[in-house]
This record gives structure tokens, sequence and C-alpha cells, in this order.
């Protein structure tokens, strides 16, 4: 093999029974998303430097990560990193669009980090978004809609849920300053990963004394009734009354939805620091050994006003992570096998009455592959036996003389008769 045949290290080939997977989750995420009414866009891969920069106010760490280049005239460009910049710029562009703006989009994304279990250089984003809602009922139905995925998936998941309002208001009332919260911020949400003693570690040197992390740690295990229950103890901190209102609130609608069984309060989640204002969740899986969330999404209502004038454009997004979802169904053995191919014909000198039976067949419907080598006929069946093709027929020069044909199962090796034109006959028996 020439040296040059080789991928980017983060970048990957995916050959047909991989592919196929991916494929029949993409039908699952489309097909829901349409279902709540999300409509599908497409935005380039390649966009102006600046704008990219722009997501986090100058984005000097998501630009150590962006592929930058040049055009011909000198502009510089880049690829884009996710799809959310890309949709605050579609938004600011069509001022007149309705809203809420419902879009999802499923495209190749690129990121120049370093590689590693679950962060490729080149992978797919599945986002779903909806701008100019500034109701929880755009929370309720993402996480409805979030439910019903993986209940098609059969994929047995838990979502866990906060509000970034309430995490800032729990840190205020632990007593830690307001000038500290974004240090916590970023470390509390890797509780999970660290531990206490390692969010304890890394929040050491930032001066906040032990005692109040502490004391947040305790407000992270109240459960939410308690807290909610508790509230009078909010007087003088706004952010904690408007987080534990919004979840409430929430929570009361994703009952009604028939949604809150999966749903579990984490107040330690954040989700972004810069991104998010309101709810956050995570999707995660309840069985196997796959660890990482495969979805997560939040509401964001500063971002696309940046974009569009200063208008206020509230927003609310997820992202289904098709690489670790195909990841859990290989695991659990549940991911799809075989071929696109129905029915296979091998012709034996009749390529021409092969074609022209092929093509009957199509318009019945059936996916038809012919024989295009030229192989024992051994050879072809073990072909078709590889690859999966569930029917043959072998077209012979006696069965074109005759006008009848076999229709062979390879799984069960019975066989059927047919006329060679009773193409509907075939394509019923082959649908079942």
């Amino acid at each position: 093999m020439s040296d040059l045949a080789r991928n980017i290290k983060g970048a990957f080939d995916y050959l047909p029974e991989r592919q196929r997977v991916r494929r029949d989750i993409v039908k699952i995420l489309t097909e829901t998303f349409e279902k709540y009414g999300f409509s599908p866009v497409e935005t380039p891969m390649l966009n102006y430097l600046d704008l990219l920069a722009s997501k986090y106010a100058g984005g000097a760490e998501i630009l150590k990560e962006v592929y930058s280049l040049s055009d011909q005239g000198g502009r510089e460009l880049a690829l884009r990193y996710d799809l959310t910049v890309p949709l605050c710029k579609l938004v600011a562009m069509n001022p007149g669009l309705p809203m809420p703006f419902k879009r999802y989009e499923i495209g190749r994304v690129f990121r120049n980090g370093p590689v590693k279990s679950g962060r490729n250089r080149e992978f797919t984003q599945c986002d779903v978004d909806m701008a100019g809602a500034d109701s929880l009922t755009a929370e309720t139905e993402f996480l409805t809609m979030t439910c019903e995925v993986f209940e098609r998936l059969s994929l047995p998941i838990r979502i866990e849920l906060s509000n970034r309002k309430l995490l800032s208001g729990l840190i205020l009332k632990a007593g830690i300053p307001a000038e500290k919260a974004a240090e916590v911020i970023t470390s509390v949400d890797k509780l999970k990963k660290i531990g206490r003693d390692g969010v304890l570690k890394e929040l050491s040197e930032t001066g906040i004394e032990e005692e109040k992390l502490l004391s947040l740690f305790d407000l992270f295990e109240l459960p939410f009734d308690q807290l909610k229950a508790g509230e009078a103890g909010a007087e003088g901190n706004p952010l904690l009354s408007e987080g534990i209102s919004e979840l409430s609130s929430l929570f009361d609608m994703l009952r009604a939805a028939g949604a809150a069984e999966r749903i579990l309060y984490a107040p330690h989640l954040a989700r972004g620091l810069d991104i998010y204002t309101g709810t956050v969740w995570e999707v995660f899986m309840t069985e196997g050994t796959v660890t990482s969330s495969i979805g997560a999404g939040g509401r964001y209502d500063n971002i696309i006003g940046k974009l569009s004038g200063g208008r206020e454009i509230p927003a609310v997004g997820m992202t289904f992570g098709l690489d670790v979802i195909y990841a859990v169904l290989l695991e659990r053995g549940t991911a799809r096998k075989g071929t696109e191919t129905e029915l296979f014909v091998i012709p034996m000198g009749t390529e021409a009455e092969s074609v022209a039976l092929a093509a009957r067949l199509r318009k019945e419907g059936l996916r038809v592959s012919v024989e295009t080598v030229r192989r024992k006929m051994k050879k072809s069946l073990d072909y078709a036996n590889r690859e999966g093709i569930p029917f043959v027929i072998i077209l012979g020069e006696n069965e074109a003389e005759s006008g009848k044909i076999v229709l062979k199962a390879m799984l069960t090796h019975d066989s059927k008769e047919f006329a060679l034109e009773d193409a509907v006959g075939i394509a019923a028996y082959v649908k079942g």
C-alpha cells in the first residue's frame, strides 16, 4: 500500500457496515425532529474567521482548535467547529424569519485539537435548535423529543437536568463571592468526573474557604423539593429564586407531558461557562460501559442577538452524539447489520435478460443488484452470502427460454418458482 493511502489522526473512513448504522441513527433523529416541527437547513463548512471568533467575545480558547486558511484573495477563512455559530449567522442574515425558527442540521465539523477517545478532528454533529422561544414550553418539547428519540433507538437513558441561574444562586447562597463564580462553575461541572476532592483541589488556589465549598456540596445534596420548600431562604438571591421557579415549572410540564420519569435533578451541571443562561441537560446511558454523555443541550439567550444587531433572540438547542450512540448500539449488539440489496441477479450468459429483469423488479420497489464480475456461480453465491443479500435469482439460458426462474432464499435455502415476467409476484414475495 502506498504511503499516501492513510487518514490524518482523528479522521475516519466509514465502511458500509458502520455507515448503515450511522444512517439508521440519523434517520430516526430526522424523523423525530420533523415530527416535532423542526425543518432541515444546511450551512457552509467554510466561514469567515472573524465569525467563528465571535462566539466567545474574542474566541481565544476555541480559536486554538480552529482550522484556519486563506483564499486567493487573502481573506481569512476557517472550517466551522460547531453548528451553533452558523445558526446564529443564518438568523442574523434573515431577519424576516418567522419566530420561533425551528431548525435541525446534521453536518461535518472540524476541530484542530488533541485527539483522544470521544474527541476527533472531523466528526458529525446532529443539532436541533429553536430560536425566538422564550417559554419553558420549548425546553419541555426538547426533553420530550429526546425521550422519544432514545425510545426509538431502544436505549435506556437518564437525563440530568439543572439550571444555570439555580447553580449561580447556590454558589452565592454558600457564601462564595460572585467574582469567583466562574471558576467554581468550571470546576463543579466536573464533579462527577473528579469527585469532591478533585474539585476542592482545583479550587484550593482560588482563595475560597473550604468551608464554603463544603457548604455548596451540601446544597447539591438537597433534593429539589426540599430546596424548593426552603425557597424563602433565597430572599436577596434573585438568581436562586428564578432558578428554582423555572425548574419547578419545567418539572410540572414534564410530568404533564409524561417525560418526567427519566429526568434526574443534577444541580452541579453547567454545560459550558459562556453559553448557557437557563436550563441545561445531559443524556447518559443507564446501562453499559459508555459513561460519556450521548446528548446534551440547554437555553442560550444571548448568542444569536450578538450577530443580529442587538435584538433579543432567546434560544434553546441540543446536540445528539452520533458516534457515541453508534458505539452504544454496537456494545449492546442491537446495531442492524446487512445490506441495502434485497435481491441479487446472477446472469449465466444472459446479461441482457438479467438487466431487463432487474429493471422490472426495481420498478416494483425492490433494491436489486446484478452480478458484474465474470466468475463462477459459486463465487457469486459466496459473495451474496458474505454481503447478507437475502434472495438470489440465477438466470441462465434455460430459464430465459422457458420463461421460468427460481428465487432462492439464502438464509433458509428455500426456493420458489416464478414466471420470468412476474415482477409483481417476485417483489411481493421478497417484501414478505
